[in-house]
């Protein structure tokens, strides 16, 4: 029997298709420059950094970002994109990363849904454990009230409304993915203050897509000291 794909497979093969390759950055990228700046802050950590479509803009924008992927084909597109960055790219997962460090900017744009509900979490808790004291965090991910395109099944549901999804067709075909519920975030983000309170952000997918991609985006500040550890436990 045929080993089932990993989330790395599975976006290698994307990459090579061109995924992303001509997509203009997403909107939240221009909110997540003004926190930035707002908060004085130049350097950080982008989880899932992929080939380049929203981290190139914040780079761009002031920001000198790690890059870091768990698709080796995405790092290898986005370092021959841009030779400059080469030296700034890191592939793996959080957990490759040097234990104990931590940046004043932590950025997952659509990467900590990946998995089941367990494992969203985390990966939420992971990325907040690299973000500094005092630092900002600046995430996006699927949210509850999605039309779910293309054929999948349920294989989670919470008592917090938050559900897990494995995808049966289309580039995610034999993945969980998970979409949360705003109960859910508030939970994980509990005792971090909002910068950008959790709000939705609806895209009407294009044919031959189905219905609307409804996703939270928002942006926490970590206390610069955390009375016990539950937030950055999990």
């Amino acid at each position: 029997m045929r080993a089932p794909r990993t989330a790395a497979q599975a976006w290698d093969e994307e990459y090579r298709r061109g995924r992303y390759q001509d997509e203009p950055p997403v909107a939240f990228v221009a909110d997540i420059l003004a926190a930035a700046h707002g908060a004085g802050a130049t350097n950080g950590l982008y989880v899932g950094c992929g080939n380049g479509r929203n981290l190139l803009p914040l780079v761009d924008g002031g920001l000198d970002l790690l890059g870091l992927d768990i698709s080796a084909e995405a790092v290898r597109q986005l370092a021959d994109r841009r030779p400059d960055r080469a030296g700034r790219l890191h592939h793996g997962d959080l957990d490759s990363l040097p234990a104990g460090a931590t940046w004043p900017l932590v950025i997952g744009i659509q990467v900590f849904q990946h998995g089941d509900c367990g494992q969203a979490h985390r990966q939420v808790r992971a990325a907040q454990r690299r973000v500094a004291p005092g630092g900002l965090i600046r995430v996006r991910v699927n949210a509850v009230g999605t039309d779910v395109w293309p054929a999948h099944e349920v294989v989670e549901r919470a008592t917090d409304d938050g559900f897990t999804v494995r995808y049966t067709a289309g580039s995610k075909r034999g993945l969980d993915i998970h979409f949360f519920s705003r109960a859910e975030l508030d939970q994980l983000f509990a005792g971090w203050a909002p910068v950008l309170p959790a709000r939705p952000h609806r895209t009407e997918r294009d044919i031959p897509g189905t219905g609307q991609w409804t996703q939270w985006e928002a942006i926490w500040q970590r206390p610069a000291e955390l009375i016990g550890d539950q937030p950055l436990t999990g």
